[in-house]
């Protein structure tokens, strides 16, 4: 009975030979397989050590771009200085005039365009004394400036401007010490003054004028006595 089918074993065998075959070879392509994916896994990791790592958020901004992350601190910024308001007298000051005659001290104020008022006092001699405002003090172009004389006001001959241009004769009258005091305006020629012309009078009197049309009478008016 046994030697009837000597082959049909075998055969049994040799089929299950090749099945066990195909799964041991199929096995080991899965190993192969898992290894090289081992393998390039582990060759990106560690290429990845090789490459920079990617920027962060502060990095990728642009230079000079402030991140906002990172807000910078308040910073107080310090009040400018209240500005003085510009001055007009333009390095003007009271000329040092204590000890002059009064007269060149009038004629240095209207040089420098400044107004001047004379007071005369008791002692005697024709000096300056002190002013006011005080020698060295800044002013303004045409502020008057008072000149303290030491003696009393000289005596001074009034000048005859009858016929003048009104501007004309209220000049001279100022420029010989009077004050002129005008009647009838301003405007057109003199026709009148009191005193008259040639008067003896002093500084710092007035000298009455008549400008224009004078509907009394064009001459010169007698001396006030």
């Amino acid at each position: 009975m046994t030697d009837e089918y000597p082959d049909e074993g075998t055969g049994a065998r040799d089929d299950a030979g090749p099945g066990r075959s195909g799964l041991l070879l199929r096995g080991g392509l899965a190993v192969v397989l898992l290894a090289a994916v081992g393998a390039t896994g582990g060759w990106l990791l560690a290429g990845g050590e090789d490459r920079a790592a990617p920027p962060t958020m502060a990095e990728s901004l642009p230079t000079g771009t402030p991140s906002a992350a990172r807000p910078s601190p308040a910073r107080s910024t310090p009040a400018a200085p209240p500005k003085s308001p510009p001055t007009r007298s333009a390095g003007l000051t009271v000329p040092p005039l204590v000890g002059e005659d009064f007269t060149e001290a009038r004629d240095e104020l209207r040089e420098r365009r400044l107004g001047w008022r004379l007071v005369f006092g008791g002692g005697v001699g024709r000096t300056v004394e002190r002013t006011s405002p005080e020698v060295g003090t800044e002013v303004r172009p045409g502020r008057t400036v008072t000149l303290y004389v030491s003696g009393p006001a000289p005596a001074a001959t009034v000048p005859d401007v009858v016929g003048d241009d009104c501007g004309d004769g209220a000049d001279e009258l100022v420029d010989e010490g009077f004050y002129p005091q005008y009647r009838s305006g301003r405007q057109g020629t003199v026709t009148r003054q009191d005193p008259a012309g040639e008067s003896t009078g002093r500084w710092n009197d007035q000298v009455s004028v008549w400008c224009g049309d004078d509907p009394e009478d064009g001459g010169s008016a007698s001396p006030t006595p």
